[in-house]
């Protein structure tokens, strides 16, 4: 069992009481997937009200939008738990999480570039946009190769990477009030799942060319 698998299992045993108790009240996995998005949303609008409104407490509304992500990020979790157990898992269900959850990735990488580039740090504002491909590009590589018919979830910076460390770097950011403090994590983000993406594009080829032989 690697590191992913023992935390999520963790996870799950502490936030199972949560997940019986939504499924006993009705609550659906595409309701929690869409609060999680509603939720981005508002984390987005926090940094931009900050930055473009209240530029003396910008850190403090980064601060907030980095707590509120981290939030959301739970649900990312249990919409997909909530489907196991209650057993409302559906194909609908499994498209309508990916696309939201990569538009709570565009907002939020949104956010945080406009906040970069209104602060006036330009080049944080362009790693911040080269985060944004990387993460697109890791769920897109995937989605492509399970299309073909091939299992690619290797590599390092996977959503839930990417969330606790957009999040943390958000948080922190409002509590040091420094942008060097969220500019590292969005930089780590911007590497590794730039790298990640060519990881599974190898992973595919292997795979393939053991499949011709």
């Amino acid at each position: 069992m690697n590191y992913r698998d023992f935390l999520q299992q963790l996870i799950y045993k502490i936030v199972d009481p949560l997940v019986n108790g939504m499924v006993k009240v009705g609550i659906t996995p595409n309701f929690i997937t869409t609060t999680g998005l509603i939720l981005n949303i508002l984390a987005t609008g926090l940094m931009v009200y900050g930055v473009w409104y209240r530029p003396l407490e910008r850190y403090v509304w980064m601060g907030w939008a980095g707590g509120i992500v981290l939030f959301a990020g739970l649900f990312d979790m249990l919409d997909g738990r909530v489907a196991r157990v209650g057993n409302m898992s559906t194909t609908f269900g499994a498209l309508y999480d990916s696309v939201l959850d990569r538009y709570s990735e565009l907002v939020t990488y949104f956010g945080i570039c406009f906040f970069f580039f209104v602060a006036g740090e330009f080049a944080y504002a362009i790693v911040a946009f080269v985060a944004l491909i990387g993460s697109l590009m890791v769920s897109y590589v995937r989605a492509r190769a399970e299309g073909l018919g091939i299992e690619c979830k290797v590599g390092l910076m996977q959503r839930p990477e990417r969330v606790v460390l957009t999040a943390l770097g958000a948080l922190f950011c409002g509590i040091f009030e420094s942008l060097i403090v969220l500019m590292i994590p969005i930089a780590l983000i911007a590497l590794l799942a730039n790298w990640t993406a060519f990881v599974r594009i190898n992973h595919c080829r292997k795979v393939m060319q053991a499949k011709k032989e």
